[in-house]
């Protein structure tokens, strides 16, 4: 007697398990016999007690639909049927992602959402997949999933401080144009500012891990965030050049310097909460970003470079006070934007 056993990767039930841990629906869909295929998924950790035969399957859609949201595990199935599985599960809403390696699979890994092929697949099959598993093991989708959410999510996150900035300099641009006073800033305190709000924190903050599942409407949310915060901040800037103009004798110099630390002060708590939650290493961040602050404006050689005068006490406290408005304007907008999004 002999006696024939499907050989499982050995990888296969590892991947298996994290992706129903992230939520995934997994399906098995095979030209295989359905005995077959399920005993190959119980091995596998899937509950496969009742295979369907797709030769059974009715070829209406929404029906197609309905059988592929009961069952998991699929044998004889053909080459249009998984394409029409593929599309059937995409009109239900679904994102879907597609693994073979046969010429058979091809039309189904052209038609999902994220065709992946295996190294040892056939080269029509391979041509047409978006992702190619040089090794052919399954054990790497979980980092290619992770290194996908890492990228996306941090795009997100870093996206809301240059989209900040867009607004707050549109309208200083505006507002100091139509009042004809004179910028409050020189192009190098510019790029200091920039530097500590947005260049270097955008930097570290994208390339650290983050596995946020994607969610849609991530332009919808970046602009909700920044456009109260850029408001609020150049309103804040805005304020404290008119208060050290008319309201002090303080020199251009003294009131680029406090528009300065208004500027960066506000401006680091868009970056607060762009580093939320926090970890040691984005506390460390924020801190040097905050410490760097402190430095620009009191290190003489510094204040030359940036050809800024010290502000006298007033000046500096309503320059804090404005910058201080300024923040909790943003947490406010940004507390109101989380209760909208679980809502």
């Amino acid at each position: 007697m002999l006696a024939f056993r499907e050989r499982l990767r050995p990888d296969a039930a590892e991947t298996l398990a994290y992706f129903r841990e992230q939520g995934v629906a997994l399906k098995v869909v095979s030209g295989d016999s359905p005995g077959t295929v399920a005993a190959a998924a119980r091995a596998a950790g899937m509950d496969a007690e009742s295979p369907v035969d797709a030769r059974s399957l009715p070829e209406d859609p929404a029906a197609l639909a309905d059988a592929l949201e009961r069952h998991s595990v699929f044998g004889r199935v053909g080459p249009e049927q998984k394409e029409a599985m593929v599309r059937a599960l995409q009109a239900r809403g679904h994102v879907v992602a597609m693994t073979g390696d046969g010429v058979n699979d091809a039309l189904a890994l052209k038609t999902a959402d994220l065709g992946i092929a295996m190294g040892t697949a056939a080269p029509a099959t391979k041509a047409v997949a978006r992702l190619v598993l040089l090794d052919g093991r399954f054990s790497r989708l979980p980092a290619v999933v992770a290194e996908g959410r890492r990228v996306i999510a941090n795009i997100e996150r870093v996206s809301r401080l240059f989209l900040t900035k867009t607004v707050y300099a549109f309208v200083l641009g505006i507002s100091f144009g139509a009042l004809a006073w004179a910028f409050p800033f020189l192009p190098r305190q510019l790029s200091t500012s920039d530097f500590l709000m947005l260049g270097f924190p955008a930097s570290v903050l994208a390339l650290l891990p983050n596995a946020r599942r994607y969610v849609p409407g991530f332009l919808r949310r970046a602009v909700m965030a920044a456009v109260p915060s850029g408001l609020a901040m150049a309103a804040a800037i805005l304020a404290v050049y008119a208060y050290g103009r008319w309201a002090t004798d303080a020199s251009q110099e003294q009131i680029e310097a406090a528009a300065f630390l208004t500027l960066t002060v506000s401006g680091l708590w868009v970056l607060v909460i762009a580093a939320r939650p926090f970890t040691r290493w984005r506390l460390l961040l924020v801190g040097c970003m905050y410490a760097g602050t402190v430095a620009v404006l009191t290190v003489p050689l510094s204040l030359e470079y940036h050809q800024l005068a010290d502000p006298d006490a007033q000046l500096t406290l309503a320059a804090l006070a404005f910058a201080a408005g300024a923040c909790v304007v943003i947490e406010a907008a940004h507390q109101v934007l989380r209760r909208r999004l679980r809502a």
